[in-house]
């Protein structure tokens, strides 16, 4: 598989591409990443070097993959966090291309715009713009909860009202959904993991580790995009998907540190160990 990844890039850890690309290596996938910033660090430090780069910058990676006759053979793209509106409308303008030479791609956003507890932590603009430009157009979106309801316009606390929303937010174009970080009032020491398709609705509960890392959201589009395409079974992706990404995390824990734990992990990324199964919700 073939995937075309548009992703900011990190020097030093693990976010965006510099958590996606290998993974998805690891699993025997071929990987076209795009840089949308090179920074030293991610930006949880609250201090960084390196350049943002331009949406005409990116533009112009694209036509160059372009004009090597190869954009066509591209299984899907893969897009995180965007800087501003006008880089989604180049990222935008790239899936458009790959799908115009190849209708069966498809596109995997990880709409990133907040979290429980942080809020809102993306620039003025960008939310609105994923809500009503970019979802619309995707084939798989990977919201975690807090995402979920802004997108939706709703405020959900039980798996009913979940499930609602997630049908809400497919009507309006994605046809497959993981809703990730899932909390219900009163469940303090675990979470959901939520996937939805044309076929049904699944859930992986995981344990609530004491650790919030950057770059857990890039991981898991990447692992669930590709165990999706690969299976085509929605359940079977989540629960390799969940399975590789607490691996990462139990290790992240246990080594003391905030970055993923990628590399001394990637035997549990290359091959899922069988640690949890979903449940079927409808």
């Amino acid at each position: 598989m073939r995937i075309l990844s548009i992703q900011s890039a990190v020097a030093y850890g693990h976010v965006g591409n510099s958590a996606a690309v290998f993974p998805l290596q690891r699993l025997g996938h071929e990987v076209w990443p795009i840089a949308t910033v090179q920074f030293s660090n991610h930006t949880g430090y609250g201090a960084w070097r390196g350049p943002l780069l331009a949406p005409a910058d990116i533009a112009e990676v694209v036509a160059g993959i372009g004009d090597r006759g190869v954009l066509g053979t591209a299984d899907a793209v893969l897009s995180g966090y965007q800087g501003d509106p006008a880089m989604g409308a180049v990222i935008l303008d790239a899936v458009a291309q790959v799908k115009a030479l190849n209708p069966s791609a498809v596109y995997c956003c990880d709409p990133v715009i907040g979290d429980v507890g942080r809020g809102v932590f993306v620039r003025p603009g960008i939310p609105e713009f994923i809500r009503d430009a970019v979802v619309p157009r995707a084939d798989i979106v990977t919201p975690n909860h807090f995402e979920l309801d802004f997108l939706t316009g709703r405020s959900t606390s039980s798996v009913e009202e979940v499930l609602d929303a997630v049908d809400a937010l497919r009507a309006v174009g994605p046809r497959d959904v993981l809703v990730t970080s899932v909390r219900y009032p009163g469940v303090d020491d675990s979470l959901d993991v939520i996937a939805v398709s044309d076929e049904g609705a699944w859930s992986v509960t995981t344990p609530l580790l004491p650790i919030s890392p950057n770059g857990g959201g890039d991981l898991t589009a990447a692992l669930y995009l590709a165990h999706l395409l690969e299976t085509g079974a929605a359940a079977t992706a989540l629960e390799r998907t969940t399975s590789s990404v607490f691996a990462v995390l139990d290790a992240t824990l246990e080594a003391g540190t905030r970055e993923l734990q990628i590399i001394p992990t990637q035997d549990a990324i290359a091959h899922p160990p069988a640690r949890f199964g979903a449940t079927r919700l409808r």
